[in-house]
């Protein structure tokens, strides 16, 4: 079975969250860097620093939880970063190597 992973991404003013579910985390989070989707809400509020991520044992289960993330208050979003990245840094920065691709992590 595919992991499944949900993550949440905001600008760097970090005014604006976007919650999103995927099941290749690496890939999804270069589309979102490199604006792949030029309309998406992303691309049009510049949210492209990753702040917090879940890993699942399927994307069923990390579907469910990106509806349960966005059911909820700015408030609880912003309490779940701080505990796993309370100086919201962009956790996806090692994953980039020098050409700006995402690196794969074996």
């Amino acid at each position: 079975m595919k992991k499944g992973y949900t993550y949440i991404m905001t600008n760097k003013n970090k005014t604006v969250l976007y919650v999103g579910a995927t099941n290749d985390i690496q890939k999804r989070i270069n589309e979102h860097k490199n604006k792949i989707h030029k309309n998406s809400f992303t691309a049009r509020y510049n949210c492209d620093v990753l702040v917090y991520f879940e890993e699942y044992n399927s994307v069923k289960d990390a579907f469910i939880r990106e509806k349960q993330l966005k059911a909820g208050n700015r408030k609880k979003k912003e309490d779940l970063i701080n505990s796993m990245n309370p100086e919201w840094q962009d956790l996806s920065i090692n994953w980039i190597d020098k050409n700006f691709n995402l690196r794969k992590i074996p």
